[in-house]
C-alpha cells in the first residue's frame, strides 16, 4: 500500500495572528535590540528633577510677603499724625491768644468800663481833677494793658510748652511736624510783643497821664 502522503499547512492556513501577539512580538524585538533596555522610556522618567514647581513655590510666597508688606504699611497707626493731633491744638491757641493779647478783648473792654465808671463814683463828689484824671483815664487805661498782658503772658507759655514738648515726650514720638512748631514759635513771638506792649501801657512808658499844671 502506498502510504498517505502527509499534508502540510501552508501560509493561508496558519492562524491569524492577534494583534495583542503583534504588539508583543515588536515589543520583545525592541527589547532585544537594545540589549535589555526599554527603547522608549515615558515622559517624565529622568532623573532631571523639576524646577518649575520650585521656582512657582517661590513666586507665590514672594507676592505673600508683598501683599503683607503692603497690608502692614497701611494697616499701621500714624503715630506722628496722632502725636501732633493734640501739640497743632496748642499751638494755634498759642498763635491766637498772642494776636488777641494785640488787638484787646471783649474782657479787657469790660473791665476798663468798669474802672472808668468806679473812678466817676469816687471822684464825684470831692475829687480834684488830677485824682478824677486819674481814677477815670488812667485806671482804665491800666486795666486794659494788664489784662492783654495776661493774655499774651498765656501764649508765651503755651508756645513754649508745645516747642519744649519733644524733649520730655516718649523716645521716638516725640518728633513734630513742621506747621506745628511754626505756630507756636509765631504763639510766643506774639506773646513777647503783648507782653512788651502791655508793660508800656500798665508803666505809661508810651504815653503819660494828661496833667493839670499849665
Amino acid at each position: 500500500m502506498n502510504a498517505t502522503p502527509a499534508t502540510t499547512k501552508t501560509d493561508a492556513e496558519t492562524e491569524p495572528t492577534t494583534d495583542a501577539e503583534t504588539e508583543g512580538a515588536s515589543t520583545t524585538e525592541a527589547v532585544s535590540t537594545t540589549g535589555g533596555a526599554p527603547a522608549e522610556t515615558a515622559p517624565g522618567a529622568t532623573g532631571t528633577p523639576d524646577t518649575g514647581g520650585s521656582e512657582r513655590l517661590q513666586d507665590e510666597d514672594a507676592l505673600d510677603d508683598a501683599h503683607d508688606d503692603h497690608d502692614a504699611e497701611f494697616d499701621a497707626p500714624a503715630l506722628p499724625a496722632r502725636a501732633g493731633f493734640g501739640a497743632g491744638a496748642a499751638a494755634v491757641v498759642a498763635a491766637a491768644l498772642g494776636a488777641v493779647s494785640l488787638s484787646g478783648t471783649w474782657m479787657g473792654k469790660t473791665l476798663s468800663e468798669r474802672a472808668t465808671l468806679v473812678g466817676q463814683i469816687k471822684t464825684s463828689q470831692t475829687g480834684t481833677a488830677a485824682q478824677q484824671i486819674q481814677e477815670i483815664y488812667g485806671n482804665s487805661w491800666h486795666t486794659t494793658a494788664l489784662v492783654n498782658g495776661v493774655f499774651a503772658l498765656l501764649a508765651l507759655i503755651v508756645g513754649a510748652a508745645v516747642l519744649a514738648r519733644p524733649a520730655f515726650g516718649t523716645p521716638g514720638r516725640s518728633e513734630q511736624p513742621v506747621w506745628v512748631k511754626a505756630v507756636a514759635l509765631a504763639g510766643v513771638v506774639l506773646g513777647v510783643v503783648g507782653l512788651l506792649i502791655s508793660a508800656g501801657m500798665y508803666f505809661d512808658l508810651f504815653a503819660a497821664l494828661p496833667s493839670t499844671k499849665g
